[in-house]
């Protein structure tokens, strides 16, 4: 059984995709330990980087090339400051040198020294290859990005599990019915029994910690994105319009800072069609600021990003005026814990997936969580996140021109008006009559992933993807 903790699944990084981006800077970085490991890190003489499958397909448009780059320079994704970012790349285009792990000096020329492979391997849609050259001898290791910014290599087992652990844990998860039965057994929510958990590697005070800033993070990510005008790069000209959206419905209310922002925000007189535009625009603001190489918690992908924020948020500013970080802990913990249940179930990569596997599980994650602060039952809990998954089963995954934009952004809008949406319907639920439990949905979504083509598989070789032209944009 695998041992997946909340921050697994709620990681910070550096947009726009957690495959595709945050996945091959993890590999760069695990290459490097290894190379240090082997003792050939200070003999190498040149480096060459071989991408395939997806990543090769739509790497370009996710950044892939840039992440690769950023991770062979020793960069950190959670530190980094991301205006730093352009200024890094440029450097080694112009000079056609890396920094390698920010130690030594290698010629290294993005254009001919990254190749972007169109075949598959096997093993995984997303794979990485890095080659040492040492003395007229080239040392090749291959890393699998399996979506969240998980990174394994071939020797697992399962292509859709991660590293096959002994859990840890006192209260060992594999499915839905296995957090039910500790639930039952403590007689504690959800919250309570992920929190011991927690609890068995770390102490409460960094869990407090980590948490708080995963959602500074958030907070911050949602903040920037409401208050940034202009176009997405990528040559899309896609417009951001949670700033325009924003300036609409907040008006002019005086505030400084994001914390400032949320009292505002409730001193608001919201109507119905106006809490729709609120959900709308923080999840919209946060993927625009993973679309622009921003700061993002993978949760539990990139392309994801906004659905658990923007949910969080229409609880603390609609629902709950008095929430506080008690309540955020909460939240994150239940939807952490969901999330890890998809992916050892299933897959939370689009590129094994479709976008069900990336929407549709942060949905049912922020269904969760939503549940459980509205006094939900850890049965109606599960009961949410079903219903969300359930309504975004089959969802493909198309990106125009590669990049997580176009249908990417709007898709977090619609997860997170579907969570909100799930939560009122389960809290409405009696258990006893739920006809589709949380494990058979993710059973269907992980079969329902395996049938569906791969053009539908973030290759942007089908969908919206061919069905409009880059001209038309």
């Amino acid at each position: 059984m695998e041992c997946i903790s909340v921050f697994d699944m709620l990681k910070i990084g550096v947009g726009p995709s957690s495959s595709h981006t945050l996945g091959p800077w993890r590999a760069a970085e695990r290459w490097i330990s290894d190379l240090k490991e082997k003792k050939r890190f200070d003999k190498v003489e040149k480096i060459t980087v071989d991408l395939y499958g997806s990543l090769s397909l739509t790497g370009k448009g996710h950044a892939t090339d840039y992440a690769i780059l950023l991770g062979l320079s020793g960069a950190d994704p959670e530190r980094i400051p991301v205006d730093a970012i352009d200024k890094t790349i440029a450097t080694i285009k112009s000079t056609h040198q890396i920094q390698f792990n920010n130690e030594r000096s290698i010629d290294f020329d993005p254009k001919t020294d990254i190749v972007f492979n169109r075949k598959f391997l096997p093993f995984h849609s997303n794979a990485i290859s890095f080659s040492a050259h040492i003395n007229d001898k080239k040392y090749r290791s291959t890393y699998y990005s399996i979506g969240g910014g998980f990174v394994v290599q071939e020797e697992r087992k399962n292509a859709k599990k991660n590293f096959e652990i002994k859990c840890s844990f006192p209260y060992p998860i594999d499915k839905g019915v296995d957090l039910l039965k500790f639930c039952k057994t403590l007689n504690q929510p959800i919250s309570q029994v992920v929190l011991e958990n927690e609890k068995s590697i770390r102490s409460e005070e960094d869990i407090d910690k980590e948490l708080n800033r995963i959602w500074d993070t958030m907070l911050e990510c949602m903040y920037i994105g409401c208050h940034t005008e202009g176009e997405l790069p990528g040559g899309l000209n896609v417009r951001r319009r949670a700033y325009d959206i924003h300036k609409t419905i907040m008006g002019s209310k005086p505030y400084k800072t994001p914390v400032e922002w949320i009292y505002a925000i409730r001193d608001t007189e919201v109507k119905f069609r106006q809490i729709l535009k609120w959900v709308s625009c923080f999840a919209l603001a946060v993927n625009e600021v993973n679309a622009s190489l921003g700061r993002v918690v993978t949760a539990p992908t990139n392309g994801s990003a906004g659905v658990i924020p923007a949910v969080l948020m229409y609880y603390l500013v609609i629902e709950n005026h008095d929430g506080n970080f008690e309540d955020i802990k909460r939240f994150l913990l239940v939807a952490g814990e969901i999330g890890s249940i998809f992916k050892k179930g299933a897959t939370i990569s689009a590129a094994m997936g479709g976008c069900q596997a990336e929407i549709g599980v942060s949905s049912a994650m922020a269904a969760g969580a939503l549940t459980e602060l509205l006094g939900g039952t850890p049965e109606q809990v599960l009961i949410a996140s079903e219903i969300a998954m359930e309504h975004h089963l089959g969802l493909t995954c198309d990106p125009i021109g590669g990049l997580v934009q176009i249908p990417c952004i709007e898709r977090n809008a619609m997860g997170a008006i579907k969570a909100i949406n799930a939560a009122e319907l389960a809290l409405d639920t009696n258990p006893e009559n739920v006809k589709v439990p949380l494990d058979k949905v993710v059973n269907t979504m992980w079969e329902t992933a395996k049938d569906m083509n791969t053009k539908y598989k973030e290759t942007s070789t089908g969908g919206l993807a061919v069905g409009v032209h880059l001209t038309d944009c």
